[in-house]
């Protein structure tokens, strides 16, 4: 294929844009209404997915060490935990800090025990996969000079089965949008290209090739998709930064904390693009495919 044909198929793709005025508008519009809610959802599942992840990744194994353990043997414990391979990092905390966080969280009421200090020295655990903290805690607790184990193993558990279950059904969710959001584009595009068969069928019948006619609406899928992604890629940039820049302080320290713009908005925006011109491209191919088995 020569520059002059490729020019050719440019030149005629954008001047089938402006012939059929309202099918392309109805397109781009179609395109750009569906790539908008395919946007907001992607959008919120990756922030159910942030949220979901901090979740677990707050979660940590607490080992109370054994009241009689001299520091050798506290120290033994601690190199036994620290060489595990599924330990993502950990933090010696003695009985005096905890009884200070105590007094701190809940008041002088505590300073009673100054004198008398009941409690464990600790070592604050953190796995590398959250999944594995019930195994990763029933090891630690076969260990020498382990008085306990707590990581509230019940409610850790239904947790992280409602995040799993979570994550489930915004994946099939998101998977059935994207399937309506091509069902939707490619019968718009294929609209807009079988109200012009007769085109394609004069064409061939003067000894165009399959390929000499399917290019400009190739091309011209393409520039839909691309025309009717640029509103939603744009809208996504734009209201995630201003709904972050507005939530984000608000919610700042607490549990729920969105995920910064910066890279998922631009990957959003990239695979909305992508998938436009994807779908715009192959809702074309099989629109003309019909005309060119004359």
């Amino acid at each position: 294929m020569n520059i002059n044909t490729i020019r050719r198929h440019f030149r005629e793709s954008f001047r089938s844009l402006g012939r059929n005025g309202w099918m392309t508008f109805a397109s781009i519009s179609a395109v750009t209404v569906t790539l908008m809610i395919v946007g907001v959802f992607a959008m919120l599942m990756a922030n159910v997915s942030h949220i979901a992840s901090n979740l677990e990744q707050d979660v940590e194994i607490k080992v109370l060490i054994e009241l009689t353990a001299d520091a050798e043997a506290e120290q033994q414990l601690v190199n036994a935990i620290a060489h595990m391979p599924a330990i993502a990092d950990y933090e010696y905390s003695s009985k005096e800090q905890e009884l200070a966080t105590l007094i701190e969280d809940f008041g002088d009421d505590w300073k009673l025990y100054e004198q008398s200090n009941p409690l464990h020295n600790v070592i604050y655990v953190r796995a590398l996969q959250p999944k594995d903290i019930p195994h990763l805690a029933a090891e630690i607790n076969n260990l020498s000079n382990t008085a306990d184990v707590v990581y509230g193993e019940e409610k850790v558990e239904r947790l992280f089965d409602a995040l799993s279950l979570a994550r489930n059904i915004g994946f099939f969710l998101i998977v059935g949008l994207l399937f309506t959001a091509v069902f939707l584009i490619s019968n718009t595009i294929r609209i807009t290209i079988i109200a012009r068969g007769d085109e394609i069928e004069i064409m061939k019948l003067v000894g165009a090739t399959n390929s000499f006619v399917r290019m400009p609406f190739l091309l011209e899928g393409m520039w839909l998709g691309m025309l009717g992604a640029l509103i939603p890629m744009g809208l996504t940039i734009v209201l995630y930064h201003q709904l972050y820049d507005v939530v984000a302080p608000r919610v700042s320290g607490q549990l729920i904390e969105l995920v910064p713009p910066t890279p998922v908005v631009y990957e959003v925006a990239g695979l909305l693009l992508l998938l436009a011109i994807a779908i715009g491209v192959v809702g074309s191919f099989m629109s003309v495919r019909k005309f060119l088995r004359i």
